[in-house]
């Protein structure tokens, strides 16, 4: 962990003083809106795919929007998070949206209780842990989209099994942000009757090769990576880790297939990223979130890079083929 962490936040408060002189120019009203994600870029597709529904939607940065970005927010201490939406506050954000853990979420939480909050909630049910009342009526300043990544878990394994049928065991990857995927996993590989290995990984930057071999995982076994800010970050090199050990890999997000892992199935990010844009269109055009259902994704992806399955001699069952959205080959 950096000894600074707010340093290798990315704050994207870019040109805000010129924007508000062009826009004043026009006559034309800036609306701001910040962006809190736990992990990625601002060139990562599901926020390339959320600025484009934006400005499909009327909103154009540097000529009515002004959108900032804290990124990476999971290396930050929760306080300094907290202390960072403040002060993105303070210069006039009308709505944030929060992507990612809890832990992030929990920041923007404690930093307004006015403000509106557009979560994306990846690896946690807001319900759940008390955030919003109800799907149906959030209550309070916060509602969004909940990726359903804890329902799908049992789902995102029996895939996994039926895709690599000789796995021997699967070893489930994860961290503090994971905790509660994690718990969902054990449960879901007994219920499949598939053996499972715990793969706990502590203090960045992570050691994964040394957590694989203090787990003893190796030839025969799959590799399931828990939903964590980190790992979505790490994406390129849990890929590279995998091959070169000879694992199949099933880790959450499409971005991780495209990287090199073999196999994931779950929401588009990209998809509910754009559907949180409507929130923020409809909160700036005077809905209040209390009055705005959180809403949950109605279609699944099964993305199967066939070039990591030659690279790991796998045969992937037809049928499994025949059901994946996209194949990469």
């Amino acid at each position: 962990m950096s000894a600074h962490p707010t340093r290798r936040a990315v704050l994207v408060a870019g040109a805000a003083a010129a924007i508000t002189q062009r826009a004043a120019a026009a006559d034309v009203p800036i609306r701001r809106i910040l962006v809190v994600a736990s992990s990625g870029e601002r060139s990562s597709p599901h926020w390339v795919a959320f600025e484009d529904e934006l400005r499909r939607l009327g909103y154009t940065n540097g000529r009515n929007g002004a959108l900032n970005y804290i990124l990476r927010a999971i290396e930050m201490s929760r306080p300094a998070l907290t202390e960072a939406i403040a002060a993105q506050l303070g210069q006039g954000a009308e709505v944030i949206i929060v992507s990612g853990s809890a832990r992030t979420l929990d920041a923007a939480a404690a930093a307004t209780r006015t403000v509106p909050i557009v979560m994306i909630a990846i690896d946690y049910d807001p319900l759940a842990k008390g955030y919003i009342a109800s799907l149906a009526h959030p209550g309070g300043n916060i509602t969004g989209v909940m990726l359903q990544t804890i329902e799908v878990t049992e789902k995102r394994l029996d895939l996994f099994k039926q895709a690599v049928p000789d796995m021997r065991r699967v070893a489930i990857l994860w961290d503090r942000n994971a905790a509660d995927t994690y718990a969902a996993a054990r449960n879901a590989a007994a219920v499949l009757g598939i053996p499972a290995v715990s793969v706990e990984v502590r203090d960045t930057p992570y050691d994964y090769e040394r957590a694989l071999a203090d787990a003893g995982v190796g030839p025969g076994d799959g590799l399931i990576a828990m939903s964590s800010g980190v790992f979505f970050t790490d994406r390129d090199k849990l890929a590279e880790l995998a091959l070169r050990h000879g694992l199949p890999t099933n880790i959450g997000g499409r971005e991780s297939v495209d990287a090199g892992g073999l196999m994931y199935y779950g929401a588009s990010l990209s998809g509910m990223a754009r559907l949180a844009a409507h929130y923020v269109d409809k909160i700036l055009k005077g809905a209040k979130p209390v009055d705005l259902p959180v809403e949950q994704p109605t279609r699944f992806e099964l993305v199967i890079n066939l070039k990591t399955a030659k690279a790991l001699g796998l045969t992937i069952p037809p049928a499994i083929l025949a059901r994946a959205d996209d194949v990469i080959e």
